[in-house]
């Protein structure tokens, strides 16, 4: 049985990954290097900042050296701090769900999203009591779409990853979540449901997310 729970956060809890790329974009604008919308969606949004960098490096054919992309990260990590800050960016019924699940099952969250840049967020919603644990950029040796910050996650939850669920809202975060060894729910808040196949069960909204429902289900 399902007994824990572990949230991405950037596309399931909070409505950000346009702020993300906004952040990207006039990240890179001064090297001349164009973002577009598209081909963040498509290649892109599954990684860590970390990731981005060096993969848009890699793709342009031109790699940034360390130095380079620890500059890129707190740029964007600035940028992204001024414009989240006049935002509200929790998707709608983000809030009640997590209050509900907390009632029955412990909560944690796995993201390729800076620590902070998570905390700031449930700290003015009132949501970070709720959660168990954050696994953020930076905390395991690889981010999604490797397993380690699911198995992360797992470990914190004191769990086998089979008796964990993720919630995720790209395939990038369900590989991470199945390789790991977790059932793996899908949302429709980012892409279609064709772009969740891989998923054990897609959902359209968090509103759907019900301890009932969650009790329904067993390990994949």
């Amino acid at each position: 049985m399902i007994s824990a729970i572990v949230f991405d956060f950037d596309g399931v809890l909070a409505d950000s990954e346009v702020l993300h790329l906004r952040a990207y974009q006039q990240t890179l604008a001064p090297l001349g290097i164009e973002l577009s919308r598209a081909d963040y969606f498509a290649r892109y949004l599954g990684f860590d900042d970390e990731g981005v960098f060096v993969t848009i490096g890699a793709d342009r054919n031109a790699p940034f050296e360390r130095g380079q992309i620890d500059a890129l990260i707190a740029g964007k990590g600035r940028i992204f701090k001024a414009l989240e800050a006049s935002a509200d960016i929790l998707f709608p019924g983000a809030e009640a769900c997590v209050r509900r699940l907390a009632e029955v099952f412990p909560l944690g969250i796995a993201s390729g999203a800076l620590r902070h840049e998570i905390e700031s967020v449930l700290d003015r919603n009132g949501l970070r009591e709720l959660f168990q644990f954050v696994v953020a950029s930076g905390d395991t040796p690889s981010s999604k779409p490797a397993p380690d910050p699911y198995l992360r996650a797992a470990a914190l939850h004191g769990r086998t990853p089979a008796a964990c669920l993720a919630i995720e809202d790209s395939r990038w975060g369900i590989q991470s979540a199945q390789r790991a060894g977790l059932t793996c729910i899908g949302i429709t808040q980012t892409y279609p449901r064709a772009e969740l196949s891989d998923a054990d069960g897609i959902i359209d909204s968090l509103d759907e997310l019900t301890p009932a429902m969650i009790g329904a289900l067993r390990p994949s």
